[in-house]
């Protein structure tokens, strides 16, 4: 029988940009019911997939809000990938969730910006307002209510980072972690190919996205490996394909969900 690690707060799930979650068409792939097979109480943040951090944070904080109601717990755990990291920072630091939220740990969260969108935001402003008004379109039609593409792609470029940073400070009784992951080379995941080279010539190994100097924050818990021949890719990291990377033993990740499942372990011996 699994041993169940129970613990005291449940879980949050933030997604990242460009999708959504629910219970039925899942963006965590197998990991959440991996996690209930373990003991954990699961929720799913449900905000917009490529809102303003403003516009999600509010949201998020009526989620906490409405957790701790429903389960009577005093605070939640949070597990945040990419944007949904940032998105967690300002419901805890400008709207006041610090005192209800035990953690948040965040994987592959642009926390220091990409410099590689440093040099996207090079083109002409009218151009970089067109991709964001483009894209607000195509998020309206999958069921956004307030895109905000455009104030996104400014928020992952460094600037842009260092500003949230200084305004979104890490609140004192919320612990803070971080987790990275890296492609190993662009035939690693045909998605995310074209991204990975790119990312690559300019900044060095990544995720398909970002690197993992973009992506530390609080206690970082260091840069993750496949043990196959793929590494670990940004969509790999919230399982898109519900499968094994490999079945090889030994060092690196065979499979994300173990990921995941040490994150509670972890939080358990903390006592959250």
């Amino acid at each position: 029988m699994e041993k169940k690690y129970i613990l005291k707060y449940p879980v949050l799930l933030v997604h990242g940009m460009g999708f959504r979650d629910n219970k039925y068409i899942n963006y965590w792939g197998r990991i959440p019911e991996e996690l209930e097979k373990i003991g954990c109480s699961i929720f799913y943040g449900e905000q917009d997939s490529n809102a303003s951090v403003e516009t999600n944070g509010e949201h998020l904080k009526k989620r906490i809000e409405d957790i701790l109601s429903e389960t009577g717990a005093e605070k939640v755990n949070i597990i945040a990938h990419s944007k949904g990291g940032l998105d967690s920072r300002y419901a805890i630091s400008t709207l006041n969730m610090g005192d209800k939220v035990a953690s948040l740990t965040t994987m592959s969260t642009p926390h220091n910006g990409s410099k590689a969108v440093d040099k996207l935001l090079r083109f002409p402003d009218p151009i970089v307002r067109f991709a964001g008004f483009c894209t607000d379109i195509c998020f309206r039609m999958a069921g956004d209510k307030n895109p905000s593409s455009y104030k996104v792609f400014h928020l992952f470029s460094t600037k842009g980072a260092a500003l949230f940073n200084k305004n979104n400070p890490d609140h004192s009784g919320v612990y803070y972690q971080s987790y990275a992951f890296v492609m190993k080379n662009p035939t690693s995941d045909m998605l995310m190919w074209l991204q990975n080279l790119v990312v690559g010539i300019w900044e060095g190994e990544n995720d398909g996205l970002l690197t993992p100097d973009s992506v530390k924050w609080g206690n970082f818990k260091g840069i993750y490996r496949g043990n196959g021949r793929r590494g670990i890719s940004h969509c790999d990291e919230i399982d898109l394909r519900r499968r094994h990377f490999s079945k090889k033993k030994g060092e690196g990740v065979s499979d994300i969900v173990d990921v995941y499942t040490g994150v509670i372990k972890d939080l358990y011996e903390l006592g959250f």
